[in-house]
């Protein structure tokens, strides 16, 4: 996908803690077990479940860094080619979400990108690689430990930048259901009746890869040969059943299945329209 390089105006994007944001190439040294762990709750776990409660913050100001320095924009986003195609990403979705907000009327604040190595602070509480990728509403960021790309592509056999681009825009999705107020009805509803939970966390994980597509839609001119591809497999790779080879069963799933998370990213993609997403939130 042929996203235009970032503006460090025009993004939040802010450390995280435990060094700098990891290299290709590179791992965070966790076993085999942890890195199934990894698989099964990447892409979209909501960490106020298992983190520590919900607190404050805004997430939008520098850190500093173990060795009390601060980094800039600039020199976070290119500390190597996956934070590069991150902040690229972020851009992309802040510039194709905002005019939506608009309008349909809806308040939009841009979310912030962290970058991490092995462990962070979130505003949900502390954070470690081994849960991948997460947002996290508290203080609206989206974090990543750069090094995941890598175990993605290794592990799961979903390689190339969509399907990195997909992991961006799926976080991204949630981010658009906690300002829509839709995680928070969710949530109170979970409260209510635990035993739908996983039922619903699906549909949240659905229609985030719903959305995911639906940036991908409005920016089909960018498309290149073979995203499509690499989106469907990377969609297909993470879900319930394939992580678990089947041991899980649907009443227990809570991102749903392979063929689920593949057609709710290719609705969006070929409707480019985010109201499609809306019917993962219907019945």
């Amino acid at each position: 996908m042929r996203l235009n390089r970032f503006d460090p105006s025009s993004i939040n994007v802010r450390g995280g803690g435990g060094g700098f944001p990891g290299g290709a190439g590179g791992g965070i040294g966790c076993g085999s077990l942890v890195i199934a762990l990894v698989a099964a709750l990447v892409f979209g776990v909501d960490p106020a479940s298992m983190l520590g409660g919900m607190q404050g913050g805004t997430g939008q100001s520098p850190v500093t860094q173990g060795d009390g320095s601060q980094q800039s924009v600039e020199q976070l986003c290119t500390s190597n080619a996956y934070a590069t195609e991150s902040c690229n990403a972020l851009q992309s979705l802040d510039q194709t979400w905002a005019p939506a907000f608009r309008q349909a009327g809806i308040e939009f604040r841009q979310p912030t990108l962290v970058f991490y190595t092995g462990g962070a602070n979130s505003g949900c509480g502390g954070a470690s690689a081994s849960m991948g990728p997460f947002y996290c509403p508290a203080d609206e960021g989206i974090y990543i430990d750069t090094s995941f790309y890598d175990q993605m592509a290794r592990q799961l056999g979903a390689g190339g930048d969509f399907a990195r681009y997909y992991v961006m825009a799926h976080e991204y999705g949630h981010h658009i259901q906690h300002l829509t107020g839709v995680a928070n009805q969710i949530r109170s509803i979970q409260s209510q009746n635990p035993r739908a939970a996983n039922q619903l966390q699906v549909r949240m994980e659905l229609q985030a890869d719903c959305y995911a597509g639906v940036w991908a839609g409005k920016n089909r001119n960018l498309i290149e040969p073979g995203d499509f591809e690499e989106g469907m497999t990377a969609a297909s790779a993470i879900g319930d059943d394939a992580l678990t080879g089947g041991r899980v069963s649907a009443e227990n799933f809570t991102h749903g299945t392979s063929a689920q998370r593949a057609e709710a990213l290719r609705a969006g993609m070929q409707s480019a329209d985010d109201s499609v997403c809306d019917r993962y939130m219907q019945g």
